[in-house]
């Protein structure tokens, strides 16, 4: 269990669909404990395998005093709107009100492969929802209506972080990928 580096905006990664998890094994335990690790050391309301350079539909969440995890999730949205503010720890500083759904019914499976229900409103739709966009490669910003993305592309733009190079990622030549077994 580790804290890993988050990847910013710019980083290609981010803007990549995420491959469903098949492999229900030690390694997709050990990137939930990541997941949850680095999330709650930024600290954030979710974060997303992708934004830690792992290509795979997995996220973790924290909202409310509840913690939790989904894999290989899928949506059911109201028709119920919220606006709010919403920020992402791949865009750090920047927060822009976002049109999200109300009430969101999520599907997915827990680390082991058994199905899964989470159902949330307020906060809880709205990390639900961030998180699963990070997994099709979709950033909150790309939610914006054309003026207020605008606004946060130039926030983006005028931020100390932004330019800055993509950590260099090493792989590892073993077949698990640098995890024990």
């Amino acid at each position: 269990m580790s804290v890993r580096p988050i990847r910013l905006f710019g980083d290609p990664v981010l803007r990549a669909a995420a491959a469903p998890v098949v492999d229900f094994d030690k390694e997709l335990r050990t990137l939930v404990s990541d997941l949850t690790d680095t999330m709650r050391d930024a600290p954030g309301s979710g974060l997303a395998a992708p934004q830690i350079g792992v290509g795979l539909r997995v996220f973790t969440w924290y909202v409310d005093g509840e913690l939790g995890y989904l894999v290989n999730p899928s949506l059911e949205l109201s028709a119920d709107l919220q606006d709010g503010p919403e920020g992402c720890l791949s865009i750090p500083g920047i927060t822009v009100d976002c049109q999200r759904a109300l009430h969101v019914v999520a599907h997915g499976l827990d680390m082991h492969g058994e199905p899964k229900l989470v159902e949330g409103s307020a906060l809880l739709a709205r990390a639900l929802q961030h998180e699963t966009d990070h997994l099709d490669g979709i950033l909150f910003i790309d939610r914006l209506d054309r003026d207020a993305r605008r606004e946060a592309m130039r926030m983006i733009r005028e931020s100390e972080w932004f330019g800055e190079p993509t950590p260099a990622v090493r792989l590892s030549p073993h077949a698990t990928n640098g995890f024990g077994l």
